[in-house]
């Protein structure tokens, strides 16, 4: 810039942010949802007489791993993170698998009823909960699965939201490339593999995370699915903690820590998937 009397000025620079504006209202709400978690993860350190003292502290005098000891020691904590373990384990196997059979078949091949099939299927999504558990219930003490550990994982085997996920992600891949390996000899379980599946890797990401938040979180059907104690997930085991008159703040806060830290682990590893899955969901219907 030239001023008149020939010299050169440095031009004004504009002032902005170092971030964008949005994060001075998401930083506030993401404080706001951090906050019970860090509540719980210092309750877990209190020692009872700080949990249950009037006015409530929010930080601990110093680590008290009373809570964590009396879980080891008192508890099968170990034992039920295995089971959940295993159960969300296959839940999330069979997901991957069946929701991706599923999802290309009613995206790609063509059959007769192919639409009212799909439809029906998503339509199950608006049945409750509570209005099937009396009959899986029955059934299940037919088939003698009633009380084990196939009573929490058989109903997470594959679901209708899985299927519409992965429905929604294929509709979006270009046929083209499906075209060109049935060209060079592939056949559809072929094409299917070694094609389509690569390319799905941030639906397959995103349908394994929301199956494993599900299954790991899941109380109500395994609460009335299981009575023995050895068979227990995470959740209905910490779930006895609270009883009528009295709760073990100190193990519930140290066994809700133990529980929570698989989930956040890994939301992280594949947060990276969201975008593009719910991106390609989008495209066609």
């Amino acid at each position: 810039m030239t001023t008149s009397s020939g010299t050169r000025t440095a031009p004004a620079r504009s002032w902005r942010l170092p971030f964008s504006p949005w994060h001075l209202l998401l930083m506030p709400l993401a404080l706001i949802f951090v906050l019970p978690l860090v509540q719980m993860v210092l309750t877990s350190f209190m020692s009872e007489s700080e949990i249950n003292r009037f006015p409530p502290k929010f930080i601990p005098s110093g680590l008290h791993f009373d809570g964590y000891t009396k879980l080891l020691s008192e508890s099968h904590i170990l034992l039920w993170f295995g089971n959940t373990v295993l159960v969300s384990a296959v839940a999330v196997i069979s997901h991957l698998i069946l929701c991706s059979l599923a999802g290309y078949g009613f995206a790609r091949l063509k059959f007769a009823g192919r639409g009212l099939a799909f439809v029906a299927i998503v339509a199950t999504v608006m049945i409750p909960m509570q209005l099937l558990m009396i009959p899986t219930y029955l059934m299940f003490a037919q088939l003698g699965i009633v009380d084990t550990l196939a009573a929490a994982f058989v109903p997470w085997l594959a679901s209708a939201f899985g299927i519409f996920l992965m429905r929604q992600f294929f509709l979006g891949l270009p046929v083209e490339l499906e075209e060109a390996a049935r060209l060079d000899g592939c056949g559809a379980l072929r094409t299917f593999v070694s094609v389509v599946l690569p390319l799905a890797r941030p639906a397959l990401a995103t349908l394994a995370v929301f199956t494993l938040l599900s299954s790991w979180n899941d109380l109500l059907w395994p609460l009335i699915a299981i009575s023995d104690d050895t068979k227990f997930t995470l959740q209905v085991g910490l779930a006895s903690f609270q009883g009528t008159r009295r709760t073990e703040w100190s193990q519930l806060m140290a066994g809700n820590v133990i529980a929570t830290l698989p989930l956040i682990v890994a939301f992280l590893v594949a947060q990276r998937r969201f975008i593009a899955t719910m991106t390609f969901t989008g495209l066609k219907g």
